[in-house]
């Protein structure tokens, strides 16, 4: 359990994803009762995902750090 939220937090505070749309994932996710959910978010698209909280697709995402692609 955690495991999107994590990899989304993590791709947000390495800069892979910006500030403005973690804000609007927030926005949303508020409004569905699930405010804490807006970093799983980055990762799980799907209605149903959200609406239920849980991953049921696959999500592949790729960043670059000044250091590292990853």
């Amino acid at each position: 359990s955690g495991k999107s939220t994590t990899t989304g937090h993590l791709i947000y505070q390495c800069g892979g994803i910006d500030k403005r749309t973690i804000e609007k994932f927030e926005k949303e996710a508020a409004e569905l009762g699930k405010g804490s959910f807006k970093y799983a978010w980055v990762l799980d698209k799907l209605k149903a995902e959200r609406e239920r909280g849980i991953t049921i697709d696959i999500a592949l995402w790729k960043f670059e750090t000044p250091r590292y692609y990853v």
